[in-house]
């Protein structure tokens, strides 16, 4: 006898993104959807009403944090690609999810391309002197620098890579010019109408330059790591942050 597939409710299913799950879930033979909620609709309630195991979120900065915390209250796993999170949130999230004994993720980024270049860009900080982040968005996009940028800049510092500086006498003429600084790593952000997520981490060396790209051209670059971590977050007794925790 086959296993029951596991009970997926996607939140923000009318979302670009949440629509994009919804296919890829009716597509798995071992999930199944059933709910999909979104704005002004009752999380909790649905949840406990379908008796969700797995909740998959694409939703929005603004109650990122709120929607993971009902998530985990409500007795299901989260599986959360909206952004905007800080260090102190996905902490305190971590921190409710262990007294719960309950396993989620958070992924800045389900593309496994992206997760690649995340990993490439620690290894090459080894032995590389300088570099920069540029994030590339729809412009639609809220959050910026993206969390694919802020996790890729902590990805290089884990690395062990030191902070580099420009000239001491350098300066912006305009502010902002030179982008954010982040864990010792220059970001810029660029959002544009045509853009779906891209991602350049360039390094500079004596002589040479080494880019590192990602380029996400449609949304369906997301589904293989969000069925994925679907399918893993139900036998997990944490919650991790960034799809690489799976892989």
């Amino acid at each position: 006898m086959s296993e029951k597939p596991i009970a997926v409710v996607v939140n923000g299913a009318q979302g670009r993104m949440g629509q994009e799950v919804v296919k890829a879930v009716n597509a798995a033979p071992d999930l199944e959807l059933v709910a999909g909620v979104d704005l002004g609709d009752d999380l909790e309630a649905m949840v406990r009403e379908v008796a969700a195991q797995v909740v998959v979120d694409f939703t929005q900065p603004a109650v990122a944090v709120e929607n993971t915390r009902t998530i985990l209250r409500s007795g299901a796993c989260p599986v959360v690609g909206t952004t905007g999170f800080s260090r102190e949130d996905i902490a305190a999230l971590q921190s409710e999810a262990a007294k719960l004994g309950r396993g989620g993720l958070i992924a800045p980024n389900f593309a496994i391309g992206a997760v690649l270049l995340m990993k490439f860009a620690a290894e090459a900080a080894r032995f590389m002197p300088a570099v920069e982040i540029i994030e590339l968005h729809h412009d639609q996009k809220l959050d910026a620098p993206s969390g694919t940028a802020l996790k890729t800049a902590e990805f290089i510092r884990e690395a062990g890579a030191e902070s580099w500086s420009a000239h001491p006498d350098a300066r912006e003429t305009v502010d902002g010019a030179r982008g954010a600084h982040y864990q010792g790593v220059r970001v810029h952000s660029v959002r544009l109408p045509g853009l779906v997520a891209h991602e350049e981490v360039i390094f500079g060396g004596l002589g040479q330059i080494l880019t590192i790209r990602h380029d996400s051209i449609t949304r369906e670059s997301f589904m293989p790591g969000v069925v994925l971590a679907a399918r893993k977050v139900v036998a997990l007794d944490k919650l991790y942050y960034g799809l690489e925790n799976l892989l």
